[in-house]
């Protein structure tokens, strides 16, 4: 018998790393006010990394929409799979051309492009599809604050997130 209701274990767990970070922060901070030779210092440096694992631990939290939803996200090696339930199908991060945003869904949808491949539709809230964060933060100029900002809005159409310098240009083959 658990103490914490499911719907507060929930929320805790996903704002968890925006948790830890907060604690981080007061220890920095505590330790930053109230000691002396370097403890100050140390506490200084405690409390930025605090800052910086709340800031982190929001951004995160905001990604999660939630879980349940239909079929199975993996990313692994370079690869994001998609197991749904009626679709599904796999891009290589190096491949892909573009991440969008499609918010006429229920749930909303990330939208992936690989030249010469379907687009990908994975759900907001398919199972493991939290890693997606990390694929998407490697991508080369990635925004992640234009994504979240995309996730939060509604609209009729797709919103573009982002596009490889070199999508849709023809690549030149190369010589075997």
């Amino acid at each position: 018998m658990s103490l914490v209701r499911p719907e507060a274990r929930a929320a805790l767990w996903r704002w968890r790393e925006a948790l830890v970070g907060a604690a981080v922060l007061g220890l920095g901070l505590w330790w930053g006010l109230g000691g002396t030779g370097l403890l100050p210092w140390i506490g200084g440096a405690v409390g930025v990394a605090g800052a910086a694992l709340v800031l982190a631990g929001v951004q995160r939290a905001r990604f999660r929409p939630g879980s349940g939803g239909p079929g199975v996200v993996q990313v692994d090696e370079g690869r994001i799979a998609y197991f749904g339930p009626l679709t599904g199908g796999a891009v290589a991060l190096s491949e892909l051309g573009a991440v969008a945003f499609d918010p006429t869904g229920r749930p909303g949808h990330w939208v992936l492009s690989q030249p010469g491949q379907p687009d990908l539709h994975v759900p907001l809230n398919a199972e493991g599809a939290e890693a997606l964060f990390d694929a998407f933060a490697a991508l080369p100029g990635f925004q992640t604050e234009r994504m979240l900002a995309a996730m939060a809005r509604r609209g009729p159409q797709p919103l573009p997130i982002w596009r490889r310098a070199d999508h849709g240009i023809a690549r030149l083959a190369r010589p075997h």
